[in-house]
């Protein structure tokens, strides 16, 4: 079977024009499905930045929210009453908005603020720079440290800026595990001092945040908390939730979806014409190895093996174009949101694994129905 597979090798490398163009379309084809699948995963893991970021077991919240920046504030009474639920270590209110901060250069910027729990600070991010006791300092806000950062004129600790008429000081400079998909950097301060700088409602808690003494009190808490009309999720839920409303209820997954089986019909047209030309050239070779002895079995190994190695080739050379295009991409553009996962891998492989089946099995058709009398007559 080796002496068999090495002339299959031989006959596929013979005509290079041939062979690099089988390469160059399924390539081509995984780069692009690669590409996309990977945009939409970056997208879905930013827009989530924050409930990874605080890192709480619960989230309550109003039923109509759908992502973390669209919140809906609660009502003070809705604290109180979770607080006084069994199974809760504690639980804290976060503060969610956007402002329009005055650099000291003069130029405005939008910015995200969140402000936490003026007891606990939970929910605080890690810092590089500053202490975080000094967020109780007057006017104390803490910076994340991202790829906004240079928006803010990337300050440092004691820069000064204005926010609705109000002063505001950098104590400290963090940094977070996960990036924000909007492009607008993130500041962090407490909840009383969001509240008295940023113009609000008459509920200001934009979600109430929990920690749970064991995992087995949540179905009483989602409960208890679904009877006085709210949710309560876990942070996988939440994810789950933000996930979906990004790919079924706004345009961005059906694009997603239509360009990857775009690029996956790009790749089994070229693949496939390609690969039964190159068969229908090399007829005359394969019936004169059924005329000298090779079984039907072998020729078909012959096509399968030359299908599978210009599949798995292709498919490496997809994927290690991608991933140096996206390394470029997010060292020249840092808001660039594009994340290769192991689900884009196995997507994109299960599909050149299907473009490989369908052009062997054109092929193998027309071999198995040569006559090595028809060859040598010709």
């Amino acid at each position: 079977m080796s002496g068999i597979l090495l002339i299959a090798y031989k006959l596929l490398t013979n005509d290079k024009g041939k062979f690099f163009s089988l390469l160059i379309g399924i390539t081509f084809a995984v780069f692009l499905m690669v590409q996309m699948t990977s945009i939409f995963a970056g997208i879905l893991n930013r827009s989530s930045a924050t409930v990874a970021n605080i890192g709480a077991d619960v989230w309550i919240m109003d039923p109509a929210v759908n992502t973390v920046a669209n919140t809906i504030p609660l009502p003070d009474y809705v604290l109180d009453a979770v607080r006084s639920m069994p199974g809760i270590r504690y639980a804290v209110p976060l503060y969610s908005g956007g402002a329009l901060v005055k650099l000291s250069s003069g130029a405005y910027q939008a910015v995200s603020i969140l402000g936490l729990d003026d007891t606990s600070l939970f929910g605080r991010p890690e810092l590089e720079q500053g202490n975080i006791r000094d967020i109780y300092a007057e006017n104390g806000f803490i910076v994340v440290k991202d790829s906004e950062y240079q928006k803010l004129d990337s300050p440092k600790i004691g820069t000064e800026f204005e926010v609705n008429d109000h002063r505001g000081v950098i104590v400290g400079i963090a940094k977070v595990s996960s990036g924000g998909l909007f492009g607008v950097p993130t500041l962090y301060t407490t909840y009383s001092r969001a509240v008295q700088y940023l113009p609000s409602t008459r509920y200001t808690s934009s979600y109430i945040l929990l920690q749970l003494k064991t995992r087995d009190a949540m179905p009483a808490i989602r409960k208890e908390v679904a009877k006085m009309g709210y949710l309560a999720l876990t942070k996988e839920d939440f994810v789950q939730r933000i996930s979906d409303f990004y790919t079924y209820r706004t345009g961005i997954g059906t694009n997603i979806l239509l360009m990857t089986v775009m690029s996956f019909i790009v790749g089994l047209a070229i693949s496939g014409q390609t690969f039964y030309s190159f068969t229908l050239e090399n007829l005359e070779k394969f019936g004169a190895l059924k005329a000298i002895g090779a079984k039907s079995r072998e020729l078909v190994s012959m096509i399968l093996f030359q299908a599978t190695f210009t599949a798995l080739t292709g498919y490496g050379l997809g994927v290690g174009l991608c991933a140096l295009l996206i390394f470029i991409a997010q060292h020249l553009l840092p808001d660039y949101a594009s994340l290769i996962t192991f689900g884009n891998l196995g997507l994109a492989f299960a599909m050149v694994v299907l473009i490989a089946a369908v052009s062997s099995y054109i092929s193998i058709r027309k071999v198995l129905r040569i006559e090595p009398f028809d060859i040598f007559r010709g």
